[in-house]
């Protein structure tokens, strides 16, 4: 094989978030630059394809682990945006308590929740 092979962005674990901003966030003395969803599983590198609307599509990583989740914080960016109907309600189909907050609330709430070793998932949103 030759060229250049890109690998997804994956942390394999669960970590607190240490900073977020410029576009970015900061966890386990590592950083990323662009959205990110926290799971289980560990954290990766997360794009929706509209992050103004959202959709169970890009939730499927999410979808897939969601015996290990009971609360989804969505981090909607620098303001508070409803999550669609359709994702509320597939969220609800896989037992998935839904919270969308900006992205800084769930960033903080996120690191609350694991820290008290919650079922909790994260997808967030990178602000400026």
């Amino acid at each position: 094989m030759s060229g250049i092979f890109i690998k997804e962005a994956h942390f394999p674990g669960r970590a607190p978030i240490e900073a977020y901003g410029n576009g970015g966030f900061r966890f386990a003395d590592m950083s990323h630059r662009g959205s990110i969803l926290c799971l289980p599983s560990g954290i990766y590198g997360w794009e929706p394809a509209d992050p103004n609307k959202l959709t169970a599509e890009d939730f499927a990583r999410l979808l897939s682990e969601s015996k290990d989740v009971e609360i989804l914080l969505v981090g909607t960016g620098k303001d508070l945006r409803p999550l669609p109907a359709a994702l509320k309600a597939a969220l609800k189909d896989a037992r998935i308590s839904s919270d969308p907050m900006s992205t800084g609330a769930a960033v903080r709430t996120y690191n609350v929740l694991l820290a008290e070793d919650r079922a909790v998932a994260a997808a967030l949103i990178a602000v400026d």
